[in-house]
């Protein structure tokens, strides 16, 4: 069974950074996209970016400029590096994983989840 699981929440101020870490059970090189989704109190879980093992990105408009995925295929692990950080950035953070992307849009995906990592965006 695949397992995801997260790290690196936290409590942050307005305007700082924090890096959200996923590691796989699995060979992350089977795996072709990865990715961030955030689920924030009484709204939908959205997806935040996505990371394609050639290298296609995905962004939210929301977090462009600000937010940028990598992956790291030694350490079966994917990152996801959050700056200027807002109060509407709070929420749970999910990784995830599966599928794939094309022009954009993430294909029969994810099929793995992360259990979830909070994120809180406070002065």
């Amino acid at each position: 069974q695949v397992q995801l699981v997260e790290s690196g929440g936290g409590l942050v101020q307005p305007g700082g950074s924090l890096r959200l870490s996923c590691v796989v059970s699995i060979n992350i090189r089977a795996i072709n996209a990865v990715g961030w989704y955030r689920q924030a109190p009484g709204r939908q879980r959205e997806q935040v970016a996505a990371l394609s093992i050639g290298g296609i990105t995905i962004s939210a408009d929301s977090v462009k400029g600000r937010f940028s995925i990598s992956r790291d295929n030694d350490k079966n692990t994917w990152y996801l590096q959050m700056n200027s950080l807002k109060p509407e950035d709070t929420g749970v953070y999910y990784c995830a994983a599966g599928g794939y992307l094309y022009r954009s849009s993430w294909f029969e995906g994810p099929k793995y989840w992360g259990q979830g990592t909070q994120v809180t965006v406070s002065s």
